[in-house]
């Protein structure tokens, strides 16, 4: 026998011995069987294709598109029912339907992936708009510096009293300490640049705008997780990925775009400069999503 969806509320028995190991059989060699490298598979009946939904789905088909799994199947178990229940505990500390709403609260948000890297980028998205290109990293690194020695100079209020001047209520060393830190993750931001644009996922001038599709693309998955293990409605579900691609195409422009987000907002959290499996395997998953016919990406508007 095999056991399909065992230990979940539809587990089913059904016949594997022959002559039924046949069809088993052509099954798997139609629809490739089990993969451990990424592969692009849409599930073509009871999955959406188009629509809010498929768009938000879309949004986690890193993930999903590495694990080898349908990119569109909202309930597929993955692994298992109980192998899924543990990795969401293992991983994201869920273990009942509050802990999966408030994960996807904090995944959802609009404040940002990290407060961190998004002042590091929005201050380069803002250079880049006031003097029109290219912003050089030595010059961003100053201008972060500048920008947070601004912060604790104190700032001038209006009271009853006339205008007064509030005292800055950090430390000098501490901003100076603060700002090397910053300064640091520039740097690293640029080299991962670098590196995505010799390997031909980014353009020469273009750059990384925001680090939200990290949060977002985790936001989706974790949707279809939380579906897969009964933690919520297939009705949540589908509003968690709405949402996930509704803010995703307020923050990006194209797929690439939200593409190279996630990315380098996966580096700057596991692969600290390594360029190992946590970035080379989601520039293979990046260029399959971009240049396979049946990619959501291509037949999906971001917009």
């Amino acid at each position: 026998m095999i056991v399909v969806n065992p230990g979940s509320p539809c587990e089913a028995f059904l016949p594997s011995a022959p002559p039924h190991s046949a069809t088993w059989a052509q099954y798997t060699e139609r629809t490739g069987g089990p993969s451990d490298q990424p592969t692009l598979r849409t599930l073509r009946v009871g999955g959406p294709l188009h629509g809010q939904v498929a768009h938000g789905l879309a949004c986690g088909a890193h993930l999903i598109v590495h694990q080898g799994l349908p990119w569109n199947a909202m309930a597929h178990h993955g692994q298992g029912y109980p192998a899924e229940r543990q990795m969401l505990r293992r991983s994201w500390g869920i273990t009942s339907h509050q802990d999966w709403e408030a994960q996807q609260r904090a995944l959802l948000a609009t404040d940002g992936a990290n407060p961190v890297w998004e002042f590091a980028l929005g201050l380069r998205r803002a250079i880049a708009r006031d003097f029109g290109g290219y912003v050089e990293t030595g010059y961003w690194r100053e201008a972060a510096a500048r920008a947070l020695r601004r912060r604790t100079e104190g700032e001038t209020v209006i009271t009853p009293d006339g205008v007064t001047g509030t005292s800055a209520s950090v430390p000098k060393a501490e901003t100076e300490t603060y700002i090397k830190g910053v300064q640091r993750l520039i740097g690293r931001i640029a080299r991962y640049e670098a590196r995505m644009r010799a390997d031909g996922i980014l353009g020469d001038g273009q750059y990384v705008t925001s680090a939200d599709a990290w949060d977002l693309g985790r936001a989706s998955c974790v949707a279809r997780w939380g579906l897969s293990t009964r933690y919520c409605t297939l009705p949540e579900a589908e509003a968690a990925v709405v949402e996930a691609g509704y803010n995703a195409a307020r923050c990006y422009d194209s797929w690439q775009d939200f593409s190279v987000g996630f990315i380098l907002g996966r580096c700057l959290q596991f692969d600290n400069e390594t360029f190992s499996s946590w970035y080379e395997d989601m520039i293979s998953v990046h260029r399959l999503l971009m240049s396979d016919p049946g990619s959501p990406w291509l037949n999906i508007p971001f917009r």
